[in-house]
């Protein structure tokens, strides 16, 4: 298939003027009527409103971010211990001003996709993170119980407790969380046999929406391309957005339901086709709902005596750490 596909012209200009209409600048402070303690939120992306931040060497979005998480991963080892059997580090603490991908220390970034309209070329572009899933896989499958589905929508990984396993990845549709190797519990443990770091990802800026705040990336947008709100309010919203302009809705569904709503003037399919997905670049193909899938692997994991053994470890040690420090992120 061409990365190139032809749309509809009219169909492109009608959802683009429509957005001034339904568009998502009136949900910006709703975050105010349900933060932590009150209800879930969710996240509305409109495509067609953003332009990529054109006038910027960083997306703000992503320069928010960056600025925000700044200092939450720990310093690595040096050197970082080489795990057995894979033998692979992943250490990133040398290239965190990348911004192009997915990375442990950039947790959005911007996608652009190239589509032709009756033979002229638009891009549409795609802020990237973490979709926070309703029945996150990832979540399921951690030998550690590191990470956790909050009441307020976000997926958050505790560091404190994570051994860098990378199933989470595995089972993530879009293969969202990245590994810092050289950083974490796995180092008191069993550091060339056991994990490889810490899982990193967006953690839907927790801390903020527990304060009644919106998240960095939603606050920087220029464009107010991004907004948050009551889960029901948000989700109606999107639905109307895309029928009011015809456009195409993505995450409703998606491994089971999302906290993040895309709205595309361009159907998903053809913007997946003109992307180049791979290693911190996720896709955005169709995602049937994987529980069925991580259900039987967590399984195999949890019966694995060494994952048995130094899970106890990682508790104890989280223990002893969180009474010396007061409570750890997520708590």
């Amino acid at each position: 298939m061409k990365n190139k596909l032809t749309l509809n012209r009219r169909r492109f200009l009608k959802t683009a003027g429509a957005t001034a209409v339904v568009g998502t600048s009136g949900l910006l402070g709703a975050t105010g009527k349900a933060n932590a303690g009150e209800g879930k939120l969710a996240t509305l992306i409109d495509l067609s409103r953003c332009n990529g931040c054109a006038d910027r060497a960083i997306p703000a979005c992503v320069s928010a971010c960056k600025t925000i998480q700044q200092g939450q991963v720990p310093e690595p080892v040096d050197p970082i211990p080489v795990p057995f059997p894979t033998r692979k580090v992943e250490d990133w603490s040398k290239k965190r001003d990348v911004a192009n991908r997915l990375t442990p220390y950039n947790r959005i970034f911007v996608q652009k996709a190239e589509v032709e309209i009756d033979g002229h070329k638009r891009n549409v572009f795609i802020p990237r993170r973490c979709m926070h899933c309703d029945n996150p896989a990832c979540a399921t499958i951690c030998p550690f119980a590191s990470n956790h589905k909050f009441e307020n929508g976000a997926v958050v990984i505790d560091h404190d407790t994570c051994f860098g396993g990378a199933k989470c990845r595995t089972v993530c549709p879009w293969e969202i969380p990245q590994r810092q190797s050289g950083v974490g519990i796995y180092l008191k443990v069993l550091p060339t046999l056991m994990g490889n770091g810490i899982m990193v990802k967006c953690d839907f800026c927790n801390d903020l929406l527990k304060k009644g705040e919106k998240p960095a990336c939603i606050e920087a947008c220029p464009q107010q391309a991004l907004a948050i709100g009551p889960r029901g309010e948000i989700f109606a919203k999107a639905e109307a957005l895309a029928a009011k302009t015809g456009g195409y809705l993505y995450g409703k569904t998606e491994n089971g339901g999302t906290s993040t709503l895309y709205v595309s003037p361009v159907p998903f399919e053809t913007l997946d086709a003109s992307l180049k997905p791979g290693p911190g670049r996720p896709g955005l193909r169709p995602v049937k709902r994987r529980m069925a899938e991580t259900d039987n692997l967590g399984k195999a994991v949890l019966a694995a005596p060494v994952l048995g053994v130094a899970a106890g470890v990682a508790g104890a040690f989280a223990f002893i750490s969180r009474r010396k420090t007061g409570p750890g992120k997520g708590e």
